[in-house]
């Protein structure tokens, strides 16, 4: 058994660089539905609900395709790079 204070190492795998695409994909596909597409993605990203991605483009699929905390670390990544 781990002691709660030890630390967890996460590690993603080959999905990072296609979360990446995927919000790019899912962005535009909000933006060209109308919808403000940042807060459209954080509510899905909240809630798990997919309804909050529009079905233009395939994006729901595709949003369902990648597990949120993989697209959680790919903005904190692109977050950090910017910023470095």
């Amino acid at each position: 058994m781990s002691d709660s204070r030890d630390t967890v190492l996460f590690r993603l795998g080959e999905e990072r660089g296609r979360a990446g695409r995927v919000l790019r994909e899912i962005y535009r596909a909000l933006k060209e539905s109308g919808y403000d597409p940042i807060s459209q993605i954080v509510g899905y990203l909240l809630s798990g609900d997919p309804t909050y991605i529009t079905r233009n483009v395939r994006a729901r699929s595709l949003i369902r395709e990648i597990e949120r905390d993989e697209l959680i670390e790919e903005m904190v990544r692109a977050y950090l790079r910017e910023r470095s």
